[in-house]
Protein backbone atom coordinates (compact mmCIF):
# COMPACT_ATOMS: atom_id res chain seq x y z
CA UNK A 1 0.00 0.00 0.00
CA UNK A 2 1.12 3.49 -0.76
CA UNK A 3 0.71 6.71 1.13
CA UNK A 4 -1.92 8.03 -1.27
CA UNK A 5 -4.84 9.62 0.50
CA UNK A 6 -3.24 9.81 3.94
CA UNK A 7 -3.82 13.57 3.99
CA UNK A 8 -0.27 14.64 4.75
CA UNK A 9 2.10 15.89 2.11
CA UNK A 10 5.55 14.40 2.49
CA UNK A 11 8.89 15.10 0.85
CA UNK A 12 8.67 15.08 -2.91
CA UNK A 13 4.90 15.63 -2.88
CA UNK A 14 3.31 17.18 -5.91
CA UNK A 15 1.27 20.37 -6.16
CA UNK A 16 -2.00 18.42 -6.07
CA UNK A 17 -1.30 16.92 -2.63
CA UNK A 18 -3.73 17.49 0.20
CA UNK A 19 -2.69 20.23 2.63
CA UNK A 20 -2.09 19.33 6.29
CA UNK A 21 -5.00 20.13 8.63
CA UNK A 22 -5.29 23.59 10.21
CA UNK A 23 -3.13 23.87 13.30
CA UNK A 24 -0.70 21.22 12.04
CA UNK A 25 2.88 22.08 12.93
CA UNK A 26 5.59 20.28 10.99
CA UNK A 27 9.05 19.25 12.14
CA UNK A 28 10.78 22.26 10.55
CA UNK A 29 8.59 24.74 12.41
CA UNK A 30 8.80 22.77 15.66
CA UNK A 31 12.60 22.75 15.60
CA UNK A 32 12.72 26.38 14.48
CA UNK A 33 10.54 27.43 17.43
CA UNK A 34 12.06 25.06 19.99
CA UNK A 35 14.05 27.73 21.84
CA UNK A 36 11.05 30.05 21.99
CA UNK A 37 8.93 27.13 23.21
CA UNK A 38 11.45 26.33 25.95
CA UNK A 39 11.53 30.01 26.94
CA UNK A 40 7.72 30.02 27.24
CA UNK A 41 7.44 32.91 24.77
CA UNK A 42 4.80 31.47 22.42
CA UNK A 43 1.11 32.24 22.31
CA UNK A 44 -1.02 29.68 24.11
CA UNK A 45 -2.37 28.33 20.79
CA UNK A 46 1.12 27.93 19.25
CA UNK A 47 2.41 26.31 22.47
CA UNK A 48 -0.42 23.75 22.30
CA UNK A 49 0.34 23.03 18.63
CA UNK A 50 4.05 22.53 19.31
CA UNK A 51 3.29 20.34 22.36
CA UNK A 52 0.92 18.23 20.23
CA UNK A 53 3.66 17.74 17.62
CA UNK A 54 6.20 16.80 20.32
CA UNK A 55 3.74 14.20 21.68
CA UNK A 56 3.65 12.51 18.27
CA UNK A 57 7.16 12.93 16.84
CA UNK A 58 10.07 10.95 18.29
CA UNK A 59 12.89 12.84 16.53
CA UNK A 60 11.52 16.24 17.58
CA UNK A 61 10.88 15.18 21.16
CA UNK A 62 14.47 13.89 21.22
CA UNK A 63 15.75 17.31 20.12
CA UNK A 64 13.51 18.93 22.73
CA UNK A 65 14.86 16.66 25.47
CA UNK A 66 18.45 17.35 24.45
CA UNK A 67 17.94 21.13 24.46
CA UNK A 68 16.10 20.99 27.77
CA UNK A 69 18.92 19.01 29.41
CA UNK A 70 21.54 21.30 27.89
CA UNK A 71 19.78 24.34 29.37
CA UNK A 72 19.67 22.67 32.80
CA UNK A 73 23.38 21.88 32.62
CA UNK A 74 24.29 25.43 31.59
CA UNK A 75 22.03 26.91 34.31
CA UNK A 76 23.63 24.69 36.96
CA UNK A 77 27.13 25.58 35.84
CA UNK A 78 26.33 29.29 35.83
CA UNK A 79 25.36 29.07 39.50
CA UNK A 80 28.79 27.94 40.60
CA UNK A 81 30.20 30.22 43.27
CA UNK A 82 33.53 31.94 43.02
CA UNK A 83 35.84 30.72 45.82
CA UNK A 84 36.09 33.21 48.69
CA UNK A 85 39.89 33.32 48.42
CA UNK A 86 39.69 34.37 44.77
CA UNK A 87 37.01 36.95 45.55
CA UNK A 88 39.24 38.45 48.27
CA UNK A 89 42.28 38.55 45.96
CA UNK A 90 40.31 40.36 43.26
CA UNK A 91 38.87 42.84 45.79
CA UNK A 92 42.37 43.49 47.20
CA UNK A 93 43.81 43.96 43.69
CA UNK A 94 41.02 46.42 42.84
CA UNK A 95 41.62 48.39 46.06
CA UNK A 96 45.35 48.50 45.36
CA UNK A 97 44.75 49.56 41.76
CA UNK A 98 42.35 52.34 42.72
CA UNK A 99 44.75 53.49 45.48
CA UNK A 100 47.70 53.52 43.07
CA UNK A 101 45.89 55.69 40.52
CA UNK A 102 44.61 58.14 43.19
CA UNK A 103 48.14 59.52 43.84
Amino acid sequence: MGHDGDGVAGPGSHAGAVEPPAGFVGCDETIERLYVYLDGELTEQRRIEIARHLDLCGPCVGAYGFEQELRKLVANRCQDRVPDALRERVARALREESGATAD
